[in-house]
């Protein structure tokens, strides 16, 4: 096993979370105490995060750092292996940043009868855990396990806690991404069978495979390049292999919502990254085409569906398939520019996203309904609660001087000189985006006072008359210190990084660069 302070680090972030999930499992009779524990754990978590952050040197030679590797199965060659690059490291953080404020907008949720709180947020650390491991891991057999394990606590959290179809929705959901892991596995042991005929003895080990596969013939790599797509695109989810999200989205707990739309799914896209270009060159080059008919589709098809929805939770599904087409989009136009703007997309992706479910989370809890037309006017009652939304709003559209900004438009200008067309097809996509978002605000917040949900909370006991209407009403509570504090973070993150972007780009730039290297093209505007 190596050793540094770096990789006792690393070694904390995959272990602390599964030891809170021990712990809080066992307060199933203790709510309150669950929640405390829950949260402590995941604070811990996010500070080793950020001490993972400063130890990272992003101009190292090395790709990977913070490494640790133990033995597991010799006979196969296969390791414990974990460690981070630029890519992997702002994913992790950005999974460290948002449990803990989970878990501070789940603290009053109802959950289903005969469901604890413990339970329930064993299951969100747990899910942590396993996704820093999958993000972390430099073993592409520890990756495949992890891989599918982590579908086990969403497929709970889901199935157990989420809403009327929730069994339906999990079992898609999870049939969707094993059957796209086993398809996986098939391709790594291929990958581990050219590397035995290559070098005399099997590996899974990343590095290794990358300069043993990456010289195969292009017939090969397109075979072993298919496999691993197909499990990285029902992730991403890319269309036609999206159909799993409106429906998990739709039924799960708005914070298990943010799980899977904000953490989950870029385990796809950061897959292309990782392991499709550097380990199939060849063939992700010859196979352009073939992703970015997919990926544009699912910006035009994500925003015409977006547009109209009448269910809030599937609007947010249906905007991330849009946003997900965009990111691989920039990742398979294959310049320095746009792959850097789509990793910081997944991260901004996270934050933007984040906070627009759980603004909406708020929004429902207020109602009790998800259905658009159940509400209107909402800003006259709670004015914060629809600033909030507001801004969720236009950092989700990409308005200059959020945080999203920055990201699309480095996809744009990087993706516009080797793919236009391509290019001019999203941009139609991102006009889109500025209606289906100010539609879906205007709906909610602008108007009368209306819809049977917000009128209906309005209502009952503690109710006033009101001079105008001449209907007796009560005043429905504002954003409350609780969810300030959980949504106060993300607001200055936003903010932030749209003004401020170099502490993340520094950090991914190295490694977007060594993509590109391993795939051996330059930058088009360098006119090479």
């Amino acid at each position: 096993m190596t050793s540094s302070s770096g990789s006792v680090l690393l070694v904390l972030l995959l272990l602390v979370p599964v030891a809170g999930a021990l712990v809080v499992a066992f307060l199933r009779d203790n709510a309150r105490l669950a929640k405390q524990t829950a949260l402590l754990f995941s604070l811990g978590e996010f500070v080793l995060a950020m001490l993972a952050w400063f130890a990272y040197e992003p101009g190292a030679e090395a790709r990977l750092q913070l490494h640790f590797s133990v033995d597991w199965i010799p006979a196969f060659g296969v390791h414990l292996s974990f460690g981070v690059d630029g890519i992997a490291l702002v994913m992790i953080a950005i999974i460290a940043l948002l449990v803990p404020l989970l878990i501070g907008a789940s603290w009053v949720d109802k959950l289903p009868e005969g469901r604890s709180a413990g339970g329930f947020l064993a299951l969100i650390l747990v899910e942590q855990a396993l996704t820093i491991g999958v993000f972390a891991a430099t073993d592409v057999f520890v990756f495949y396990v992890l891989f599918e394990l982590m579908l086990v606590p969403m497929y709970f959290l889901i199935g157990s806690y989420g809403g009327a179809r929730r069994q339906y929705a999990a079992v898609k959901f999870f049939l969707y991404s094993f059957l796209g892991g086993l398809i996986m596995l098939a391709s790594a042991i291929g990958c581990y069978v050219m590397a035995a005929e290559e070098l005399g003895q099997g590996t899974f080990d990343w590095p290794t495979l990358v300069q043993v596969v990456s010289d195969a013939p292009l017939t090969n790599q397109i075979w072993l390049f298919l496999g691993f797509f197909l499990a990285f695109a029902v992730k991403a989810p890319l269309v036609p292999l999206h159909t799993w999200l409106p429906d998990a989205a739709a039924e799960s707990p708005i914070v298990v919502t943010v799980l899977l739309v904000g953490i989950l799914d870029k385990v796809g896209t950061f897959g292309f990254l990782r392991y499709l270009l550097p380990m199939f060159p060849d063939a992700s080059k010859t196979l352009t085409p073939l992703v970015l008919v997919l990926a544009v589709a699912g910006v035009l098809y994500g925003a015409l569906l977006a547009t109209g929805q009448r269910d809030m939770k599937r609007f947010i599904a249906y905007v991330s398939i849009a946003h997900f087409g965009f990111i691989a989009l920039g990742i398979f136009a294959f310049s320095s520019q746009s792959q850097v703007g789509s990793v910081s997309y997944m991260v901004n992706h996270s934050i933007a996203t984040g906070m627009l479910i759980l603004v909406i989370g708020m929004v429902i809890a207020r109602g009790g309904s998800t259905q658009i037309a159940d509400y209107g006017g909402m800003f006259a009652v709670t004015p914060l609660l629809g600033g909030m939304l507001l801004l969720a709003g236009l950092t989700t559209l990409s308005l200059p001087g959020t945080n999203s900004f920055i990201s699309e438009f480095l996809v744009l200008i990087g993706s516009y000189p080797r793919e236009p067309v391509y290019t001019i097809l999203a941009t139609i996509g991102m006009i889109m985006a500025a209606l289906y978002v100010l539609w879906f605000y205007q709906r909610v917040m602008h108007g009368p006072v209306r819809g049977n949900a917000l009128l209906g909370a309005m209502s009952g006991p503690g109710a006033v008359a009101d001079p105008e209407t001449a209907t007796g009403r009560r005043a429905l509570p504002d954003l409350d210190g609780r969810e300030k504090a959980v949504l106060i973070p993300l607001v200055v993150l936003i903010i932030g990084i749209g003004f401020y972007p170099k502490p993340v780009l520094d950090v991914i730039t190295p490694s977007v660069e060594k993509t590109m290297e391993s795939v051996q093209l330059s930058d088009p505007v360098e006119g090479n």
